[in-house]
This record gives C-alpha cells, sequence and structure tokens, in this order.
C-alpha cells in the first residue's frame, strides 16, 4: 500500500510539473503569476545550449523563437520563425566597413547554408552617394579577374521578381528544381522577395534601371573593362539557362535592375568583350545581383 501511495505521489508530481508553472529558487517555490518558468538567483545566470553556427543550422525544423548561444559570434542567436538572428546589438553602419552575414537556406533565399563577409564602397561616378557591396550576392569572396569562372566568385543567380536564388558549382544546379520557364506580370522586383533585403537587411536592395545607366553612362563603360575597373568590380558571372545549365561564366556579365520594361521584360546591365550596355532582358533569365543602399 505505501509503495502505490508513492507511485501515486510521484506521478501527480510530474504530472503538475508538467502543466503547473514551474518556479526555481523563487520566494517560496512559487513562481511569478506571469511566468511559466521562474528562475531566481543573485549569483547564477541562465545557460542556453552552446553552439557553431554549422551547428546550429543543422537543427531541423527549429521552431520559432528558439534560442542559442552561437560560440562563433559569441552572441545569443533567436530563430524568428524563417531565419537565425543574432542579438549582437547592431553598430552603426558606415559604407567602407565589411559586412558579416548568415545565409540559411530556410528563409527562402540562399540555396545552401553559409557565413559571408561583403566588402562595401562608395563615391562610384554616376551615384556616389550609394553604397554597394564589392561582390554579386551569394558569392564567397570577390573575383580575382573579369573572367573569373569560379563558382565561390560568381555567386548566386535569380529570375525577376523571384526571391529563390540558385547555387551552381558547373555541374549541379541548387536547389535542383526547374526555372519558371514563363514569367509575365505587370510588375517591377517587389521588395518582399527582393533578396538583397532579405539576406542584408531592409536598407538594402536591386539596384534600379536609372542607377545602372547613371553608372554605366557616367563612368563611359563601353566593354568589360568599365565595370571591372570599377569600385564594383563587376565581372563576367555568366548566367544560367532555362534548362538549369551553366552558361558564359567567365565571358559574359548580366546584373539584374529591379525595374520592367513590360509583362515579360526587365532592365539589366550587360557586358562582354565588346559592349556595354543597359538593356532589355526576359524575366526568365536566371542572373547575377549586385547590392546596393542610401549611404
Amino acid at each position: 500500500m505505501k509503495k502505490l501511495f508513492s507511485l501515486i505521489t510521484m506521478f501527480l508530481f510530474f504530472n503538475s510539473s508538467i502543466f503547473a508553472q514551474v518556479g526555481i529558487n523563487a520566494d517560496n517555490n512559487a513562481p511569478d503569476a506571469s511566468a511559466g518558468l521562474d528562475v531566481s538567483f543573485t549569483n547564477k545566470g541562465f545557460l542556453p545550449p552552446r553552439m557553431t553556427t554549422s551547428q546550429r543550422n543543422s537543427i531541423t525544423s527549429p521552431a520559432e523563437g528558439l534560442v542559442i548561444y552561437n560560440t562563433d559570434e559569441k552572441a545569443l542567436n533567436v530563430y524568428n520563425g524563417t531565419g537565425w538572428k543574432s542579438m549582437t546589438p547592431p553598430q552603426p553602419f558606415a559604407c567602407g566597413l565589411n559586412i558579416s552575414i548568415n545565409h540559411v537556406v530556410s528563409g527562402g533565399v540562399a540555396p545552401v547554408n553559409k557565413s559571408v563577409t561583403y566588402g562595401t564602397v562608395t563615391g562610384i561616378p554616376g551615384e556616389p552617394s550609394k553604397c554597394w557591396i564589392t561582390s554579386n550576392l551569394g558569392a564567397d569572396h570577390q573575383a580575382t579577374a573579369v573572367n573569373d569562372a569560379t563558382e565561390p566568385s560568381a555567386g548566386w543567380y535569380w529570375q525577376f521578381n523571384r526571391k529563390q536564388g540558385y547555387k551552381h558549382d558547373g555541374t549541379t544546379q541548387t536547389p535542383n528544381t526547374p526555372l519558371i520557364s514563363s514569367i509575365s506580370e505587370n510588375l517591377d522586383w517587389q521588395s518582399a522577395n527582393d533578396p538583397c533585403s532579405i539576406e542584408l537587411g531592409t536598407p538594402w536592395r536591386i539596384p534600379t534601371y536609372t542607377e545602372w545607366y547613371n553608372v554605366d553612362n557616367t563612368g563611359g563603360w563601353t566593354w568589360w573593362v568599365g565595370p571591372w575597373s570599377s569600385g564594383l568590380k563587376l565581372h563576367e558571372a555568366g548566367f544560367l539557362g532555362s534548362n538549369g545549365m551553366l552558361n558564359a561564366r567567365g565571358s559574359l556579365g548580366y546584373y539584374w535592375s529591379n525595374s520592367q520594361s513590360n509583362a515579360t521584360l526587365s532592365w539589366l546591365l550587360y557586358f562582354d568583350s565588346g559592349n556595354c550596355t543597359v538593356f532589355l532582358y526576359p524575366k526568365t533569365g536566371c542572373v547575377s545581383v549586385r547590392c546596393l543602399r542610401e549611404n
């Protein structure tokens, strides 16, 4: 009988622990009425799980509000439902400094998880008050030459007004899903789909037609020497064909603007060994993105 009573007591205890509030070291072990868990200490702290960025990114289906301590960043990270956000206090932005970004697939933009440090530059002729990143969105680093044909320098590719980016390592496209074969919509690139804004933060965006025209015209760009010799270091990153195949990496440069011409055509900056111009391109094209913001 005594054994049965003990089992019943344990059952009630554990079930009350599951469904009731919990107080740890609280006054009279009574948690505050507003708290599910009340931990009270004057000489101890709360220690969340500690892990690297790679370990954090391996968490399957993180819950919104999940908290970890990132040992790479030396900061708390919180999952907001679409991506991990660092709780490091934001520093005042100054163009010319580097920005470090943790790209995560779960945000619906990055094709792979990785951390990237982007350089920034201002004073570009034609748009001197704007701040630009000095490598393509999704690139590991700035290109080493105008005809650099490597994936880490090229970065990712986008179809117009679509936030999903695509990586191509020369053999395989990631994500390995078919590109959209037809886009017909009377829209500029919408801010909700702008990969620059989503990945780098709200002030960042894809350049307009006018901004590309201004830097091309003021800089006197007539072939690849202009964009490559500029502070932007634009290189020939190529494009993805409708079949997902990589084309012209190392020989042609295509960079989206956020401006359409009509339901099926939009403006981009194009250059090769004999041309440099802002011209119309099908919205289904899958090309590079370079980001800018107000300085």
